[in-house]
């Protein structure tokens, strides 16, 4: 398997070691949101209620640090959400370090949060995204999301929400 990514000017990226997010990984995933979304950012004790709810998954993408630091840095999240009795999971949220954009860490992270989804016998994944998240709307769709509906006024803003399904 190829360990390493290429980042647009050739330099040769270590492949992201994903993994469930812990208690130790609240700083980081907080300066995360803070760094990837300008509005509808969760809050501190959202993401550690997450991480400790057995009916959610947070997913953390991690990379060696710089200079061969042994610290990680986190540069992606996926936070998965499941309902007990219902086969279908709901992606709360992808986000990706604004320095790490264009690497194809929002598709290992999406591929995390399905095969996760599986593994707690989900058998759909449902998600929203910003109508004006081009990036977020070619993964999805590429990928093989249907759009099902169209939510108004959906985020902070006022920006719409468009509602993706896909079966797993």
């Amino acid at each position: 398997m190829n360990t390493l990514m290429r980042a647009s000017h050739g330099e040769e990226l270590p492949q992201p070691l994903i993994r469930a997010a812990g208690l130790a990984d609240l700083d980081a995933l907080v300066a995360l949101e803070h760094a990837a979304f300008a509005t509808d950012r969760a809050e501190r004790r959202a993401i550690r209620h997450a991480i400790l709810s057995p009916s959610m998954d947070v997913l953390a993408a991690l990379i060696p640090g710089p200079d061969g630091d042994r610290e990680p840095v986190l540069v992606g999240a996926a936070v998965l959400e499941r309902r007990r009795g219902s086969r279908i999971a709901r992606l709360a949220s992808i986000a990706v370090a604004p320095n790490r954009g264009g690497l194809g860490l929002g598709g290992k992270l999406l591929d995390a949060a399905e095969a996760q989804a599986r593994a707690h016998g989900c058998d759909r994944l449902r998600l929203e995204v910003r109508s004006d998240n081009g990036a977020g709307i070619r993964l999805y769709e590429r990928r093989g999301y249907t759009r099902f509906a169209v939510q108004p006024a959906y985020y902070e803003d006022g920006m719409e929400a468009w509602r993706y399904e896909r079966g797993l």
